[in-house]
């Protein structure tokens, strides 16, 4: 190593240097970013072991800072996130911050690429509403960049994560329905790729629970997991076609209230009489003329909480945070008991 460079002490030219690549090949890798091939991945990561190379450090006293923080937004027309969005504002209303918020692709890589382009433009942190962005992805973002993960329940010692309690909450949306009597209960979720058991997903944890629940109560054979594509239309068709060929259930567990609100649609239209329980509390939830039973995640004080990491990390701190909030069951005219009772 040269002696312009002391341990620790390198810079983002000293590891292009020495891998024999270019600075902008070298920002790709640390970002995993697309279009790197192995090599090139190998070079670079072999000349930061060398270097000692501390891309936090570096890169924040070579640029400074832009005064921007950036949302990676996984669904912009889920209302909850609105409720996020409206938190992180808030928190930012006395200081030099602004937000930018990039919309999330679809397909497995989701999240990947707006992530990508808020790096591109030099944010100083980055919440990520996506529960498909890698692990990896995250590790490798935090050594340079300020990360929060939101949603998911990760315990990573790099980046920071802010939560629901998602067993808690599913687990009382099914206490309700078996304790109203119903023995018939669907749960409406997301596809497969959203509750990877493993990848500690809310759509996954809830689905878990769900699964435990039924199972705790004797209704294995009862277990019916249907699943759909994002948002409230989605979910109104597969509900359609659900309802056509199995006839409906006594109750409808959904993984969030744009689900719930599809579920309530193609049931009004067939005419029968199902409880429908949802996750969030959006704002239409509480609606007389919808008036659903969901659970309440304090969205607010959740975004703001993930802005308040960022400012932290900012700030020095460099022990990661892990934070998970309390949800409430709020009880409403969508659930009841069965029919039959």
């Amino acid at each position: 190593m040269g002696a312009e460079s002391a341990a620790g002490n390198a810079t983002i030219d000293d590891v292009a240097r020495v891998a024999g690549v270019s600075r902008a090949a070298v920002s790709k890798v640390l970002r995993e970013a697309y279009g790197v091939s192995e090599s090139m991945r190998d070079r670079v990561n072999a000349a930061i072991a060398e270097l000692d190379y501390r891309p936090r450090t570096a890169a924040r006293a070579m640029r400074g800072r832009t005064y921007t923080l950036g949302i990676e937004l996984s669904d912009y027309g889920n209302q909850f996130f609105t409720k996020v969005l409206t938190g992180a504002s808030a928190a930012l209303e006395d200081s030099r911050y602004q937000l930018m918020i990039a919309p999330a692709e679809s397909g497995p890589s989701a999240g990947s690429r707006a992530i990508d382009s808020l790096l591109d433009r030099q944010v100083d942190g980055i919440i990520a509403i996506s529960p498909l962005v890698s692990r990896s992805s995250l590790e490798r973002i935090a050594r340079s960049t300020p990360i929060v993960m939101f949603g998911r329940h990760d315990t990573s010692d790099r980046y920071d994560t802010v939560a629901d309690d998602d067993v808690a909450g599913a687990s009382a949306v099914m206490d309700h329905l078996l304790g109203l009597g119903h023995r018939r209960i669907w749960h409406l979720s997301r596809d497969e790729l959203a509750t990877v058991p493993e990848d500690n997903t809310p759509h996954g944890i809830r689905l878990q629970t769900y699964l435990d629940a039924m199972n705790r109560a004797g209704l294995a054979d009862n277990i019916q997991v249907r699943r759909s594509g994002e948002g409230e239309h989605e979910a109104y068709l597969t509900t359609q076609k659900l309802l056509g060929e199995l006839g409906p259930p006594t109750a409808i567990f959904a993984g969030h209230d744009a689900l719930a609100l599809g579920a309530m649609r193609a049931i009004s239209e067939r005419g029968v009489d199902v409880s429908i329980a949802g996750y969030d509390d959006v704002p239409i939830a509480s609606h007389p003329l919808i008036s659903l039973t969901t659970v309440s995640q304090p969205g607010e004080l959740m975004g703001a909480r993930a802005v308040t990491m960022l400012l932290e990390r900012l700030a020095g701190r460099d022990v990661a945070a892990h934070e998970v909030f309390v949800p409430t069951l709020v009880m409403r005219d969508s659930t009841r008991p069965p029919a039959s009772l």
